[in-house]
């Protein structure tokens, strides 16, 4: 595995922007940056061998800071949203900032996902490290959180996540990459078919906030179970689809077991041949078509993405699960190591 780590930028007040770039025998490749442990690009070869860039980024290294898509960063310390911005712990009430709505989005304006983080390379891979304060937007507990990528001589990436924290806190981490298995620059993604192993999906509010309900997803435009084009049923009249104005949902992952690795989805573009096979520890998948990409800063290949350019699924556990009790618990205390992990496998299909 060849690892090449170069000065990408700097920030205004003069810190450096690294990219890593791992590279396989065969030439398909992933680079990395430390704005937010963030995913740049990955290039795989399609049906006839020809690599592409399937991951949506921009040509502006800068332009990843503060960012509405939060495109190819690990947004934290809880992704996904927290209702109202408030939640209880050990009988104490937190409150952090709103940014989405009435709600918490993504740990807020200063999220993980818009910090830089301290980062290596160590062992055929690449390690980012984030160190959160006590307190750092509204979170109790000082957090210090690891992401370690691999890439492997297959075309698979590997992400694993482990954290600890010196109190009492709440984290949910993923990844924010949004896939085009055309390549970034090549247009709508409604034609790709998706198939998700998921036979019940959260429905939510208006305002994308679960209701504490699981729902099964046959008979309903949620259904991913067996593969269909993502934009088959994205106009149908159906709540979930017009408070999102597409899907912006998350999946329970069916028969999620805590630490064990298995398949969350599969995205596959009859175009290109390129398939790519999901697989996480985590029990939920949020599967967001990109609703809102247009207006974002200038992409990699020089062009505006609009909406529907890109899709992210992102491994998690379930959105607003600090006021759930029911939810899997997002709870980290001192002594307990957080860990998950999220594999990417791309392949292709004749």
């Amino acid at each position: 595995m060849d690892i090449i780590r170069e000065i990408w930028g700097s920030t205004a007040d003069g810190r450096e922007i690294i990219r890593y770039t791992l590279t396989n025998s065969s030439g398909a490749s992933v680079s990395l940056s430390n704005i937010g442990a963030g995913i740049v690009s990955v290039l795989v070869p399609d049906k006839d061998g020809n690599m592409a860039d399937v991951a949506l980024g921009y040509k502006n290294p800068l332009d990843y800071f503060a960012d509405g898509p939060c495109l190819g960063k690990v947004p934290g310390r809880y992704a996904n949203r927290i209702a109202k911005g408030k939640f209880t712990l050990d009988g104490k009430e937190y409150e952090l900032p709103v940014n989405n709505g009435p709600n918490h989005l993504h740990g807020g304006p200063e999220g993980f996902q818009n910090k830089i983080w301290e980062s290596r390379i160590e062992n055929d891979g690449v390690e980012f490290m984030y160190c959160a304060e006590d307190g750092e937007m509204g979170y109790p507990g000082a957090v210090k959180v690891v992401a370690r990528y691999e890439w492997s001589e297959e075309n698979e990436l590997r992400l694993t996540f482990t954290a600890e924290s010196e109190a009492p806190t709440v984290i949910n981490l993923t990844n924010h990459a949004y896939f085009n298995l055309d390549g970034e620059g090549s247009g709508s993604v409604l034609d790709h078919e998706l198939r998700l192993n998921a036979s019940e999906y959260l429905p939510t509010d208006e305002t994308l906030i679960p209701t504490g309900e699981s729902e099964p997803v046959a008979g309903t435009p949620m259904d991913f179970v067996t593969a269909k084009k993502i934009g088959r049923d994205i106009k149908a009249d159906f709540p979930a689809l017009k408070y999102g104005k597409g899907y912006d949902n998350c999946w329970i992952i069916d028969g999620a077991e805590d630490g064990v690795i298995q398949e969350a989805a599969e995205l596959y573009s009859a175009r290109s041949g390129r398939v790519l096979t999901i697989y996480t520890t985590q029990p939920g998948i949020q599967v967001y078509t990109g609703n809102w990409l247009a207006g974002c800063p200038e992409s990699k290949s020089g062009k505006a993405y609009a909406d529907y350019d890109g899709v992210a699924m992102e491994c998690q556990k379930f959105p607003d699960s600090p006021n759930e009790p029911d939810y899997p618990s997002t709870v980290l205390r001192p002594g307990e190591i957080y860990e998950e992990a999220i594999i990417w496998a791309f392949s292709v299909r004749q």
